[in-house]
């Protein structure tokens, strides 16, 4: 698209999974949790233990499919449009707690939730980057690539 106030679809739907992939991660790394039972800091292999746990299994795949659309995004629109654009995701997670999980949602945090989602509305009426003539700060494709070799030429060796 020419028009720099908008975006093409397919980028409002990266923002959406960003938002949908934390919020059923989390939801499954919650699920899980309440089977493992609670963990002492002061015994960290029960938290190692915990990733193999199922549910916990699913919910870490599911924030490394929003650890990947997050990059995406960020590769695309500035920090401080991103994050505050998938806070729809905070609206989910709530949805999921209350529906799913019966936990009590209370008129306070169902009134954060709308601040937020107002937020967001006011965030999509933005720009994705603030300075979009500005030059991208991009690795050459060969570096990239294989950053280990162009680190060791320009420096003598990687640490």
């Amino acid at each position: 698209m020419n028009d720099r106030n908008h975006m093409p679809l397919s980028r409002y739907l990266v923002l959406l999974a960003v938002a949908a992939f934390a919020a059923v991660g989390d939801f499954f790394l919650k699920q899980g949790m309440s089977r493992v039972g609670e963990i002492h800091l002061s015994r960290a292999q029960q938290a190692v233990a915990a990733v193999f746990q199922p549910m916990v299994a699913i919910g870490i795949f599911f924030l490394i499919g929003f650890f990947a659309c997050y990059l995406t995004a960020l590769s695309w629109a500035d920090l401080t449009y991103v994050l505050p654009a998938t806070g729809i995701g905070y609206v989910f997670m709530a949805l999921l707690a209350r529906f799913v999980l019966q936990e009590h949602v209370s008129a306070a945090r169902w009134m954060g939730i709308f601040l937020i989602t107002c937020g967001v509305g006011f965030v999509a009426q933005s720009h994705a980057r603030t300075n979009p003539d500005a030059e991208m700060h991009v690795l050459p494709e060969s570096m990239a690539a294989h950053p280990q070799e162009h680190y060791s030429q320009d420096r003598g060796s990687m640490p």
